[in-house]
């Protein structure tokens, strides 16, 4: 769906433990409960508060995500069997398994999309 005539629906994202819908301006990060009890959020993340997206692709062996960096963000992910040294996200970001690794590639091009689309320059 190309969101870049306006007035798009909302896209919707399944990853690890949580699902992301991205609108126009913001994403809503919504976690399950497994994942909250671990000490993550839900939350939403303005696209123009973006100030970088990191990722890292799915593999076999290790979880991929997609961080939606802000000038407010901690930089770390919680994670029930995790200590915070050894996490590679961070919150707001969205975690996928090999499983999911087309969802990954989905969601990427989507938010990259619609991030730049808020400022053309980046």
């Amino acid at each position: 769906m190309d969101l870049s005539k306006g007035g798009g629906e909302p896209r919707v994202f399944k990853g690890y433990m949580a699902t992301v819908t991205l609108h126009e301006d913001r994403v809503d990060f919504k976690r399950s409960l497994v994942a909250r009890l671990g000490g993550n959020r839900s939350s939403t993340v303005l696209l123009g508060d973006v100030l970088k997206i990191p990722r890292r692709e799915p593999t076999r062996q290790v979880n991929g995500h997609i961080h939606l960096l802000t000038a407010q963000d901690d930089g770390s992910l919680w994670a029930a069997s995790m200590s915070p040294e050894k996490t590679v996200a961070g919150n707001p970001a969205i975690m996928f398994t090999w499983q999911q690794r087309q969802g990954h590639a989905d969601f990427f091009a989507a938010v990259e999309q619609a991030w730049q689309r808020r400022d053309p320059s980046r």
